[in-house]
């Protein structure tokens, strides 16, 4: 199946838009613990003026001038009907390189490692993997994420402390499908039986 690859943050946030479901593995080397554990994904697409979005640059003393937009990113139990609290919320503002879309910089509310606002490093290879650089006070973080196809990513991480790596985790999420696309697609059905 071909899908499109998104070569810039702000197309791969477009493509991420909605709910997935996240199923996860996380390795802890310092413990010898294993996790693992499935949950709903919920990223909404932000605009540039966004309030979420402003705020977070505000908050890191970046002109907003430089941001083109953000992303949401809510996690919830994938078993619960009520939405996840919006300020929990991981806030994402991408911040690009003027000459080369592929890379660039993205502000975030709260670090996935440490829950401090950070500044992270991005760039997308030729192939579409997008690579995650942050820097913590105390760790490092990287993450690689990309499309098997529009409707399945994948993400593995790595959390390194001084004295090497804490941390290695792999995600495999799917999109759910709407009640929405649900109804269209029983419409259809139900028209093709009449024929």
């Amino acid at each position: 199946m071909q899908t499109s690859t998104p070569m810039n943050m702000m197309d791969f946030f477009r493509k991420s838009a909605g709910i997935w479901l996240s199923q996860r593995t996380v390795h802890h080397f310092d413990t010898r613990a294993d996790e693992s554990g499935e949950s709903n994904l919920i990223i909404d697409v932000l605009a540039a003026d966004d309030e979420r979005v402003q705020a977070v640059c505000k908050e890191q003393n970046i002109d907003s001038v430089l941001a083109v937009g953000g992303a949401s990113f809510l996690w919830q139990h994938n078993l619960e009907d009520e939405q996840p609290n919006p300020d929990y919320a991981a806030i994402l503002v991408d911040l690009p390189n003027p000459d080369d879309p592929t890379k660039g910089a993205f502000l975030r509310n709260r670090g996935y490692v440490e829950g401090i606002p950070v500044v992270c490093q991005y760039h997308f290879a030729p192939d579409g993997v997008l690579t995650i650089n942050t820097e913590y006070e105390r760790n490092q973080g990287t993450e690689r994420c990309w499309f098997v196809n529009d409707n399945f990513r994948v993400r593995v991480t790595m959390a390194k402390m001084m004295n090497g790596v804490n941390l290695m985790g792999y995600c495999s999420e799917r999109r759910c499908i709407s009640e929405a696309d649900i109804e269209a697609a029983l419409a259809n059905n139900r028209e093709r039986a009449q024929v």
